[in-house]
């Protein structure tokens, strides 16, 4: 099974993180990954945006023109990216900032909240969190939580180590969020 992500939205979202998450998550499950972030000169509020393959098998290239996901962050990616999805892939966006939603009929479109839903728990700064939770509830492959905390243990610098009980909780949090 391969599964073929791209993660897009504004600098500062989190965007590159959450890819480098679910990469080494990947990994940790004994996964082919490729990750491959791009972003603008801007450290915060230009755009990022970065592919994930996972894959049972060895991986080609991480150059994609199509995806099995797409997560759209904001307006600008949402337009972007939406017609990339494959036919009887997945859609998934934030419909904060978002006035115009997609159209198309040969995907599954999952709207969800991801702001409302950080306030919720009490701490924005795990709005990547929340999305990541709605990304594994979606994926036909699915990542155990292990693996994610291994991730998450990986890509973090262990001063933050204390913050993944919290980083397990916003992932639940977006899971809930998706309605299938």
């Amino acid at each position: 099974m391969t599964e073929e992500i791209i993660i897009a939205g504004f600098g500062g979202q989190g965007v590159l993180s959450m890819g480098k998450i679910l990469a080494y998550s990947g990994l940790m499950d004994d996964k082919e990954v490729t990750w491959f972030p791009a972003y603008g000169p801007e450290q915060r509020g230009g755009t990022a945006n970065v592919t994930v393959v996972l894959s049972d098998e060895k991986i080609s290239s991480p150059v994609l023109d199509a995806y099995d996901i797409v997560i759209a962050l904001n307006q600008q990616s949402l337009d972007k990216f939406s017609s990339k999805v494959k036919p009887e892939g997945v859609l998934i966006y934030d419909t904060n900032g978002i006035h115009k939603p997609p159209t198309r009929d040969d995907i599954r479109v999952f709207p969800i909240d991801a702001i409302g839903a950080t306030l919720e728990i009490g701490n924005p700064k795990a709005y990547n969190m929340v999305v990541m939770g709605a990304l594994l509830e979606v994926m036909p492959y699915k990542i155990p939580m292990e693996m994610v905390v291994k991730g998450l243990k990986k890509s973090l610098p262990e001063r933050y180590h204390n913050l993944i009980p919290l980083n397990e909780q916003a992932i639940e949090k977006g899971r809930s969020l998706i309605k299938h």
